[in-house]
């Protein structure tokens, strides 16, 4: 007997000693978040604009992050380029305008960056590596933070700060001056203040706010097609590629249709590779496999309703009916949320609700020839957010405490377990006045017994 339970005593720090190393890698990676703040800003930087790209799935690993990176320059460098070009702009900016700088180092500043800069580049048809689209992605990409209303820009950072901002801005000038052959000269770029930022911004922080929601992609949305709908697609220097529904019916693929589903994560980011997708779910499972079961779930619940509704098999082939499902069923099945079989039913029932929003949006935005973005996810999203209900178990968190779904789930914990130890304090507080006034009459009766004899 006792020779038998010897191993598993063995085995017991073994076991420990792994799993605190494997959570050095996985989840938010907090540890190396602290580590990070005490290193030079360009490790800080790198860490952010990671993060930041990481950011666009819920996720806030820079591990992931990295994966992710490589996963976007595999299938298209020059989009990877102007991508962690938008990350890193959308993060300075977010650095000299003094936003909050634990959002700053969760990447929180940085997804919109990163979805302006891919899409920009994904929807412009000039070929790869024309070199002036990095201004209009630099500048909406500036757009995609809360800026302050104000006409100049105060340096509220280190002083090691700015050499790097204007090390970048020197660097982007001389790339542009060494590029021939453009339709009109260089020319020197002033740091732009648009003055009409703060609006959408402002508003739409002021509307999310009143009931803790998030604003998910909402600037991304707005910058893309405003930049879309002011070039078209016979702009001289930013033309766009034209939007338009696919009518084209075939046989269906089972191959091709499984492959789809892998596609539609990778849509996220506008890549229809099957081996980018791969490799962004296995950079959701490093960081919680929670969040890449409800990826996967929500991309396949997204082709199944584009095959319920008819839709062109090219378009499901190419993940357009997974992206915004995926997200959707993210956000709601542990991020928003803590994971139970409520919310996760709930997570399916808004990954589906998000696949039909898509074809309605679709068609609407055709007809203006402008792309849906992720339009259907974020509206979709927040309608269940704000669902109210009487159910325990269906709880949306507080913005301020949400992480990955398993640490919610701990959260959620610990704040039950805290408040039955509140309420067995106060049962036994009570139990004990109730004793208190139930001794006192009994102590006054046997005096006044003792004062009469």
């Amino acid at each position: 007997m006792d020779n038998n339970n010897q191993p598993s005593h063995d085995e017991s720090p073994v076991r420990s000693f792994f799993f605190r190393a494997v959570g050095l890698f996985t989840g938010d990676m907090r540890l190396f978040r602290e580590w990070v703040k005490r290193q030079v800003l360009v490790i800080q930087l790198m860490d952010w604009i990671f993060r930041g790209v990481a950011q666009v799935m819920f996720v806030n690993n820079p591990l992931s992050g990295v994966l992710i990176t490589s996963s976007l320059f595999l299938q298209n460098p020059w989009w990877a380029l102007n991508g962690l070009l938008g990350t890193l702009i959308s993060t300075v900016s977010a650095m000299l305008l003094g936003q909050n700088r634990e959002a700053i180092s969760a990447g929180l500043h940085g997804y919109n960056g990163t979805l302006v800069g891919m899409l920009m580049a994904v929807f412009s048809a000039k070929e790869s590596w024309y070199w002036w689209l990095l201004l209009p992605n630099m500048f909406m990409s500036m757009l995609c933070k809360r800026w302050r209303q104000c006409t100049t820009i105060t340096f509220l950072t280190k002083r090691s700060t700015l050499p790097l901002i204007w090390t970048i801005i020197n660097l982007g000038r001389v790339t542009m001056s060494k590029c021939n052959g453009l339709p009109f000269r260089p020319i020197s770029i002033p740091f732009p203040l648009p003055v009409y930022s703060p609006v959408v911004s402002s508003a739409l922080s002021s509307v999310a706010s009143k009931w803790d929601l998030p604003i998910f992609t909402f600037p991304f949305n707005i910058l893309v097609c405003l930049h879309i709908a002011a070039t078209g697609a016979k702009h001289p220097f930013f033309p766009e590629v034209q939007c338009s529904p696919a009518l084209h019916f075939s046989f269906l693929n089972i191959s091709q249709l499984f492959l789809s589903v892998p596609v539609g994560v990778g849509q996220v980011y506008g890549c229809d590779s099957p081996w980018t997708g791969g490799l962004i779910l296995l950079a959701l499972l490093l960081s919680s496999p929670t969040i890449c079961f409800h990826a996967i779930l929500g991309s396949a619940a997204g082709i199944l309703s584009g095959l319920a509704l008819a839709a062109s098999h090219k378009d499901i082939y190419s993940g357009l009916w997974g992206y915004n499902s995926a997200l959707s069923c993210i956000a709601v099945g542990g991020v928003f949320y803590v994971l139970t079989w409520q919310t996760h039913l709930l997570a399916v029932i808004c990954a589906l609700f998000c696949a039909f929003m898509t074809a309605a949006i679709s068609n609407l935005m055709s007809m203006l020839a402008l792309p849906a973005c992720t339009w259907p996810f974020c509206l979709s999203t927040l309608i269940f957010l704000l669902i109210s209900s009487e159910i325990q178990a269906i709880c949306r968190l507080p913005l301020s405490v949400v992480s990955y779904p398993e640490e919610n789930r701990r959260y959620q914990r610990q704040l039950k377990a805290s408040e039955k130890t509140q309420h067995c304090q106060q049962s036994s507080s009570q139990k004990e006045a109730l004793q208190r006034e139930n001794r006192g009459p009994n102590v006054h009766l046997v005096v006044e017994r003792g004062c009469s004899e």
